[in-house]
């Protein structure tokens, strides 16, 4: 078995983690490039894969001005710096692993689409919920009709509570002028699943949300600044002292600072933006956003996402002509209920990896198709991928317009017919 290489953009928190799945599998990959511009996590990075220092560069601009490095190439950066790098390393000639979003506007997204098909590169989306177990069992029950025809859908993601407020209230994910919406940023791994588990385009779309809670008209009386200097801090459940200083030293923690001690992480509350109180913060991401959505075959979804959650969970009803079905991803449970017949309870055991082992599962394929191994059941191709950003962005439009959305409409007013 050929051992395949890897470049790697952006060093954070998702690109730790497909380095974990190398670290782990040292036979089938090695990351022998790096491009990050925090020094600190350059280094560590670096010094964790053995990569050589001709080959650490703190911009994903020299590492694509150099004859191609590796087989495949990850970009793990930001929503917004997706379409110069995914554009440049297609044109270099490399396989490519794009975290999702594709790019945090439609105009970006189709960019790195057209250039795709232009160069025929190959480039996988991670869209890591269809790689579980979970959601692939989910799948076979579905495709074996196993309660009939599905007729209606209810989705829930719960993104939990403290969750929201590290990435969309005081987060990288805050304010839409720099990142995607979080119907695009968080939600688009949703839309992914429904147009994957029951096979069917959007038809048509209607969203509604809002912002409430994490608001300056919300701030309770006596809060303060920052939460190390709050008089109510001990009280308040979105605490940045609760979150970041504990014992975890993994995520989030490890988003806030690259030194992670006592004084390390205490300095970063006074002084960076994870140490902002919830209700003072630059964010305008909706705490609740709800979706219609009718999936061609006649197929109605009720979806949401809510930042009041005490778990990070999605949990799925499916009803259909000869029964219903509960799908609890957190807890690993399906329930079947046949009409007429006793509830079947199915549990599915998690891979290693984050997102239920949707990650690991998502780099197994790519090392795979690096190695040039045909993939039947390749699931996120690029050209795949496309239908759930298109609902995502005409349900933001539609949010905004307050209208619903016909998405074949959609597609030939924004060059998406394909």
């Amino acid at each position: 078995m050929s051992r395949v290489t890897i470049a790697v953009v952006g060093a954070g928190n998702r690109g730790q983690a497909y380095g974990r799945f190398v670290t782990q599998h040292p036979a089938e990959a090695k990351i022998v490039a790096v491009a990050e511009p925090h020094p600190v996590r350059r280094q560590k990075y670096a010094e964790q894969h053995q990569i050589p220092e001709d080959n650490q560069f703190a911009s994903w601009e020299e590492l694509l001005a150099r004859p191609r490095l590796a087989d495949g190439l990850i970009i793990a950066t930001l929503d917004d710096q997706h379409v110069e790098p995914a554009v440049a390393a297609m044109e270099k000639g490399y396989t490519v692993l794009l975290e999702k979003p594709i790019a945090h506007t439609w105009e970006g997204t189709l960019q790195i689409a057209q250039k795709a098909k232009d160069t025929g590169a190959r480039v996988l989306v991670a869209h890591v919920l269809r790689y579980t177990n979970f959601y692939r069992q989910l799948k076979r029950l579905l495709d074996s009709r196993v309660i009939g025809e599905p007729r209606l859908v209810d989705h829930l993601e719960n993104i939990g509570y403290w969750h929201f407020a590290h990435s969309y209230v005081r987060g990288n994910w805050r304010n839409t002028a720099a990142a995607a919406p979080i119907i695009l940023a968080k939600t688009c791994h949703d839309l992914d699943l429904l147009y994957w588990l029951f096979a069917a385009q959007g038809q048509t779309i209607f969203s509604n949300a809002s912002l409430v809670h994490f608001t300056a008209q919300a701030k309770p009386a006596g809060a303060g600044e920052r939460c190390l200097d709050c008089r109510i801090e001990p009280q308040c459940p979105y605490s940045a002292r609760k979150v970041y200083i504990n014992e975890n030293s993994g995520w989030p923690v490890s988003v806030i600072t690259e030194d992670l001690s006592f004084t390390g992480r205490y300095q970063a509350l006074q002084e960076g933006p994870y140490g902002r109180c919830v209700y003072s913060c630059d964010n305008n991401v909706p705490d609740v956003q709800t979706v219609s959505l009718r999936l061609k075959e006649n197929l109605e979804v009720n979806m949401a996402l809510t930042a009041f959650s005490s778990q990070i969970n999605r949990i799925t009803r499916i009803y259909g002509t000869h029964g219903e079905l509960s799908a609890n991803f957190h807890a690993g449970i399906i329930e079947i209920h046949r009409f007429g017949e006793t509830k079947q309870v199915i549990t599915v055991q998690q891979d290693a990896g984050g997102h239920g082992g949707g990650d690991f599962g998502l780099m197994r394929d790519f090392v795979r198709l690096l190695r040039g191994e045909e993939l039947e059941d390749a699931l996120t191709y690029l050209e795949d991928s496309l239908e759930s950003h298109i609902m995502a962005f005409a349900a933001e439009q539609s949010r905004q317009e307050q209208r619903m959305i016909d998405l074949d409409a959609w597609k030939r007013d924004h060059g998406a017919e394909r």
